[in-house]
Formats: structure tokens, sequence, C-alpha cells
């Protein structure tokens, strides 16, 4: 995959955008939120995605991917070539990406970002049940 068809797969996402911060990385983001980071000062650009513990686990086994710097302890990598993975892969690494920072979002701002919606997990807190009256 290279520089091109990397970009125009993350901007084929709903509400995906891409702009440059910290001097050379093109990021690309969910409403605000950073999905894919590509360092351009590097030659080759290095390519750094947010992954599931298990996936993480998994990448980190193939030589040139490693945890990446300062967020790496929240399941984020780094692959040290955007040809580290077939094309299809890194596509489906992407989307992963994706699907895990949007999944994280307020419910409100995924209904505003349409389709490809994604169940959210119904976190309990003590004290928030409802207890039935006896009669």
């Amino acid at each position: 995959m290279n520089l091109d068809s990397l970009r125009k797969h993350c901007l084929s996402f709903p509400g995906a955008s891409e702009g440059l911060q910290w001097g050379e990385c093109l990021l690309f983001r969910v409403a605000k939120k950073i999905f894919v980071n590509v360092t351009l000062a590097d030659t080759p650009p290095r390519v750094w995605v947010k992954c599931t513990p298990g996936r993480c686990a998994e990448l980190l086994e193939i030589e040139g991917i490693r945890r990446a710097p300062y967020i790496g302890k929240h399941d984020w990598v780094e692959l040290e070539r955007m040809d580290l993975l077939r094309d299809a892969e890194m596509r489906k690494v992407i989307a992963e990406s994706y699907q895990n920072i949007r999944s994280k979002l307020p419910r409100s701002v995924q209904a505003q970002l349409g389709e490809k919606q994604i169940p959210l997990r119904v976190k309990t807190q003590p004290g928030m049940t409802k207890k039935k009256k006896r009669a």
C-alpha cells in the first residue's frame, strides 16, 4: 500500500478527515479523534494504528511492527513501512482502527456520522439498576 491508497482508504470512512500536525504527521481523524497517524518525516513513512489488545499482540509478532512511542501502552502499533502487510490486511487494520476509535465516541456523535453504526457496550454502574417493587 502506498501513501495515496492509504489516504484514499482512510478518507472513505464516514466522518473521516485529514490534517497535518506536529510538524510532518499526517493524521486521519473521526470526530477529532485520531485513528491513523502517518509520520511523513521518516523515509519510508511510518504508520500508527489503534488495535484491540488481541490484535496488537498478533501484529507485534511481525518483524517491523512495534508498539508506537508514547501511546503504545494503549494498544497503538507502529508499522515501520507501509508494505509490511498485504494491501487487504492493511485495509483491514485501518478499518479496525477506525472502528475502535469510533466505538468510543458518544452515541449522538456516532448517529451524526450515519452509516456503519457500531453497537456500544452498555456499562452499568453500581446503584444504576432499577429495583422491582415487591407487592
